[in-house]
């Protein structure tokens, strides 16, 4: 659901043809994402599963093909893959980036995965996805800029997210947020139910 004209919230920055601020949220956790198809994703986000090929061993995934997929686009040139290895209970969240686009894909535990459309002038301003994604749902996500993201480990194993960003780090491009924005305002608790 578009917030509509007046904005309510702050302003963050701008850069090129992205402005970029933090809707005003009401306490939450946004709309859960059960589906690659769901209608409620932020604009640009996509979602697609992966296939995990199990055996008595162990599995196999194939993280990511250059120049297919999600990251199709990705130029091989300044492509960067990266990981992140999460205790239970983590939370790292939120950062958002001006130019570059991430492609992630959970390869061990589960993460609650959060985005939040901070882009002024995209339909879905001001919405915030929640995901449950990792071995029991394996499903890469990629995320366009200025979409706020972070996650929280699930349950009791460590997590390890593998990630693909179409450019290099540079830490000019990368903008924080604190995990408890009062403006994103999301609630980080168990959703008891």
């Amino acid at each position: 659901m578009p917030i509509q004209v007046p904005f309510s919230g702050r302003r963050l920055v701008s850069s090129g043809d992205l402005d970029l601020a933090i809707a005003d949220c009401s306490k939450g956790i946004g709309l859960v994402i059960g589906s690659p198809e769901s209608p409620d994703l932020i604009a640009g986000v996509l979602v697609q599963p992966f296939p995990l090929y199990p055996d008595d061993r162990g599995y196999f995934l194939e993280v990511q093909r250059i120049g297919s997929g999600l990251a199709a686009a990705f130029p091989p040139e300044t492509t960067q893959i990266s990981a992140a290895v999460s205790y239970p209970g983590t939370i790292k969240a939120f950062h958002y980036h001006l130019f570059q686009h991430d492609c992630w894909t959970t390869v061990k535990g589960l993460l609650q995965v959060v985005l939040a459309d901070l882009r002024l002038g995209s339909p879905t301003l001001g919405l915030r996805n929640t995901m449950y994604v990792g071995g029991l749902r394996p499903w890469q996500v990629l995320i366009p800029p200025g979409v706020a993201h972070g996650y929280k480990v699930i349950g009791r194993e460590e997590a390890l997210l593998v990630y693909l960003t179409d450019r290099f780090y540079d830490a000019k491009d990368e903008g924080r947020i604190p995990h408890n924005d009062s403006g994103i305002n999301y609630d980080w608790e168990t959703q008891y139910k």
